[in-house]
């Protein structure tokens, strides 16, 4: 690390001879769909995580997609979602959250977030509940638990779907438990910049044997059938059974009971995956040790900036450092002067996302349905950034972050 010189990433890969011999393991199988490392990661994902299924898909946002998706199937009779029916979300984050709503026709209910936690007020959440409400759907965000406790009683005093958005949270606790473990399903997404990577890939995680049937059955081009690659009549009925108008003993490989999509993930992903899960421990220690290391650092400076804040039950592995620049008094600078100045001085810095995604190009006239304005929302917009704890920095690299926004401060005092 050379000051002023080596750039600070936000966040990247972090790996060792052990993703690159499973690599090249998976490879001279030439198994190029799914296969044993798909088997392996997602049973160890699922022990890990302390639930009965983890289903691998191509991305973080195939898995939110599937997530919804499968609650619009007519094997959950009366409990599916309709088309007008709203989901509960929020607007500061990222579009693939939202965007799966859109895309099985229902209508998202923005609430507002807490500034310095920056995850969904349970009392907005609460209030937002319609005749029309079927699900909630929640980040936890950029590794911070939302209000587990209050989300799940709202969910369940209300006959309410709960999905949670672990993508940026994977290794984060509530109250002891690891989050993604909550929900009726959960995602997780395994893209570069996340807690473990497999460079695409994600996963959708449920203690619900049915849903799992069903988010594999989305998964696989719509299949009635869930035999995995290469295997043929696992149910012992493969030509022995009635479905839709089709003749008695079609192939069940062939019967498809919903409109689905192939969102499978290769092998070779999952081979780097899985030496990656061994990692994760190690990885969350390291996000938490570097996150202490910047709010200590940066203590002395929260007359300029609100530093972040996890609930009490929380554990957070955090994805990053989020900063807000504090309301009171008003501020003498702007968040693009600092962030201006952080990059150039090599340290990488990001937006929360798409900031407020009401009010994004794609979102600005589809219908919504938004509570109480999103005045914090609106705030986080033009005021919050993030800079990186991720596991491939160095305590130097730590300080030297410290040392540049103390030069900032000095400079506006």
């Amino acid at each position: 690390f050379i000051p002023e010189k080596t750039k600070i990433n936000y966040a990247g890969r972090v790996f060792d001879e052990n993703e690159l011999v499973n690599l090249v393991d998976s490879s001279l199988d030439f198994w190029l769909t799914s296969g044993r490392y798909a088997d392996q990661f997602e049973k160890k994902l699922a022990e890990y995580l302390g639930v009965s299924n983890a289903l691998l898909v191509n991305s973080g946002s195939s898995a939110n997609l599937l997530a919804v998706t499968a609650l619009t199937s007519k094997q959950l009779g009366d409990k599916k979602l309709n088309k007008g029916d709203e989901v509960i979300t929020v607007a500061a984050g990222f579009p693939t959250t939202v965007a799966p709503i859109y895309q099985n026709n229902l209508i998202p209910v923005f609430v507002d977030v807490e500034i310095g936690n920056y995850n969904a007020i349970p009392s907005q959440v609460n209030d937002s509940i319609s005749e029309k409400t079927k699900a909630i759907f929640l980040p936890h965000t950029l590794g911070n638990p939302f209000n587990v406790d209050e989300i799940i009683e709202i969910s369940e005093d209300n006959n309410l779907w709960l999905i949670e958005d672990n993508c940026d949270a994977l290794g984060s606790q509530f109250n002891g438990k690891f989050t993604g473990s909550f929900g009726h399903i959960s995602t997780c997404s395994f893209y570069p910049a996340h807690h473990i990577t497999m460079g695409e890939g994600g996963a959708v995680i449920t203690d619900d044997d049915n849903l799992a049937n069903i988010v594999r059955s989305f998964r696989d081009w719509g299949r009635d059938c869930y035999c995995n690659p290469g295997r043929n009549n696992s149910c012992g009925q493969r030509f022995s059974q009635q479905f839709g108008d089709l003749p008695f003993g079609f192939d069940h490989k062939y019967v498809y009971s919903h409109i689905g999509y192939n969102l499978k993930v290769t092998d070779m992903q999952a081979a780097i995956g899985l030496a990656q899960l061994d990692k994760l421990d190690t990885f969350t220690e390291a996000r938490k040790k570097h996150f202490q290391m910047l709010y200590d650092g940066l203590k002395p400076y929260q007359e300029h900036i609100i530093l972040p804040s996890a609930l009490p039950k929380s554990d957070p592995s955090w994805f990053c450092f989020l900063i807000t620049i504090a309301q009171n008094p008003k501020p003498s600078f702007t968040r693009n002067q600092l962030t201006g100045f952080l990059e150039k001085n090599k340290i990488e810095t990001r937006n929360l996302f798409a900031g407020n995604l009401v009010k994004q190009p794609a979102f600005i006239d589809e219908p919504k349905r938004i509570i109480n304005d999103l005045p914090n929302t609106d705030y986080i917009m033009n005021n919050t950034f993030f800079m990186g704890v991720y596991p491939g920095l160095t305590e130097d690299q730590i300080n030297y972050m410290i040392e540049k926004m103390e030069v900032f401060f000095n400079k506006i005092k």
